[in-house]
């Protein structure tokens, strides 16, 4: 169910497969691979299609030479950039540059090629793929920089040249990548395509596999986020039930000025299911919510924290009250969801980190990558240098399930297991989204959900919303958390229809 393969599996996959093959096979098979799926993005008629392919020097390059030679074959009018390796080039490359040669594609060196004076119909990238360990620099760079510049359509082999295979970064602290529309990966998928800068430079992803025997592929701890992960507990309602049986939300937060955050997220685990929820504000309490007056609004510091799921930190500040309320959630039997200021509260707190990670009851902690830092000790910069990495550390530092936010955000567990989600846009970067969130996972928590499986579908769900709103044209400029709320509870419901029990 759509597994993530970090560059070393893909190493040795490929190992493990060239050597039951004959000399060469998986670089053929990539290369047709790669011109079909160019074909894919071509004019039915490609006599006309102006096809610009780069070749690096390895054997990306040759996957590329490969692709070119095909083309050629289609009627296309290829023009191959080729860069020659600067060491020895393997035989499998050398046979795919001289089939390259043979064929009608216009070999061109970079420096006497006008790219930017023709109108392509496609781009090939296949400067650099999953091996490239330093930035793109000299003619690499100004090469990038160009195709970067073109209003046309660029098909990535592998990876984008320039991107992080395995963290979806761009390599480099001042970088570039190749910004690809499409991308089609070989062996296996990478979770470098699908986060962090991934997914703004990879675009589209399909995974040629290469015919290569499922012996090969050992198990995987990383994959994709999928509705059947956590579909079995997607259940109809029963007629004879009542709110009782949907459980209690208690969100705590809203110190002074910062009272809309907990409203946000009561109004989400409503609109999510829960049966009851109340509002707890560490100062003044609202007397009701107005816009949901089914919500009940209390003081944190009178309510029996027993009696609920908790979700803690939307707009509680950081006050000393802030932090007892903390330490009592911590302390109780709930499932707790531990979000915004509570993970700032509890990276300043050592002990408070400790009576976190051994609660017997679930928890669920949903950093941005800032809060995500402040609680490892590092810098949003290194987070994001690898997101999974960040995520899993979390995870089984304070033995939680960590929901690492942004773009492809990153569910890890204690154990080790992670998943990618691959809904949500940019719309969702805007104040109170992360309040929602927290909402709608507590709701699922409430309603019965191990944690593990509510924060992918929280995820899920979340971003699922935001992707509907914008196809209907309400984003992603200035679609707002509030509106968010009426499309997940849509897009639960439609799930459940779908595939509830």
């Amino acid at each position: 169910m759509n597994p993530l393969y970090s560059v070393a599996e893909i190493r040795a996959i490929e190992r493990a497969a060239a050597a039951a093959l004959p000399p060469g096979a998986l670089m053929q098979r990539a290369g047709q691979a790669s011109a079909n799926a160019a074909l894919d993005l071509l004019p039915l008629s490609t006599a006309h299609a102006r096809v610009l392919v780069l070749a690096g020097p390895g054997d990306n390059g040759g996957d590329a030479l490969e692709a070119a030679a095909h083309l050629s074959y289609t009627g296309a009018q290829v023009t191959l950039i080729h860069f020659t390796p600067s060491g020895a080039s393997s035989p499998e490359r050398n046979a795919a540059l001289q089939r390259a040669k043979v064929s009608d594609a216009r070999f061109r060196e970079w420096d006497d090629t006008d790219i930017t004076g023709t109108e392509w119909s496609l781009v090939v990238d296949g400067l650099f793929g999953i091996g490239l360990k330093r930035p793109l620099d000299g003619a690499f760079r100004a090469l990038a920089e160009v195709i970067n510049q073109l209003r046309c359509t660029v098909l990535a082999l592998d990876v984008p040249s320039g991107l992080d295979a395995d963290t979806g970064a761009v390599i480099g602290p001042n970088g570039i990548a190749i910004h690809a529309t499409h991308t089609i990966t070989f062996i296996g998928n990478k979770p470098g395509l699908h986060t962090c800068d991934g997914r703004d430079y990879a675009g589209l992803v399909d995974v040629a596999r290469l015919e290569i025997d499922a012996s090969h592929y050992a198990p995987t701890r990383l994959h994709l986020n999928d509705v059947k992960f956590f579909a079995r507990h997607l259940r109809a309602r029963r007629h004879n039930s009542h709110k009782g049986s949907y459980g209690n939300v208690a969100v705590i937060g809203g110190a002074r000025g910062m009272g809309g955050a907990p409203i946000l997220a009561a109004r989400a685990a409503l609109n999510s299911g829960a049966g009851r929820v109340y509002a707890l504000f560490a100062e003044e309490a609202l007397a009701f919510d107005p816009g949901q007056p089914e919500l009940m609004c209390r003081l944190a510091g009178d309510f029996d924290l027993s009696l609920a799921t908790l979700v803690i930190g939307p707009g509680l500040g950081g006050s000393r009250a802030a932090h007892d309320l903390l330490a009592g959630a911590v302390n109780c039997g709930s499932a707790l969801l531990a979000d915004a200021d509570a993970l700032n509260l509890l990276a300043a707190d050592p002990a408070l980190q400790t009576a976190m990670a051994h609660r017997p009851a679930a928890v669920v902690l949903t950093p941005h990558p800032l809060e995500a830092a402040r609680l490892l000790g590092s810098s949003i910069a290194a987070v994001q240098a690898d997101r999974l990495a960040a995520a899993r550390a979390l995870a089984a530092r304070l033995h939680a399930v960590v929901v690492l936010k942004g773009s492809g955000t990153v569910i890890a567990a204690p154990g080790g297991d992670a998943v990618i989600n691959t809904t949500g846009n940019p719309a969702l970067a805007t104040a109170g989204t992360g309040d929602v969130l927290a909402g709608l996972c507590g709701a699922l928590l409430a309603q019965g959900w191990p944690q593990w499986e509510a924060a992918l579908a929280a995820a899920w769900l979340h971003g699922m919303a935001a992707d509907v709103l914008v196809t209907e044209g309400a984003g992603p400029i200035g679609l707002t958390a509030a509106e968010l709320i009426p499309a997940v509870r849509v897009a639960l419901n439609r799930m459940v229809q779908h595939h509830g029990r």
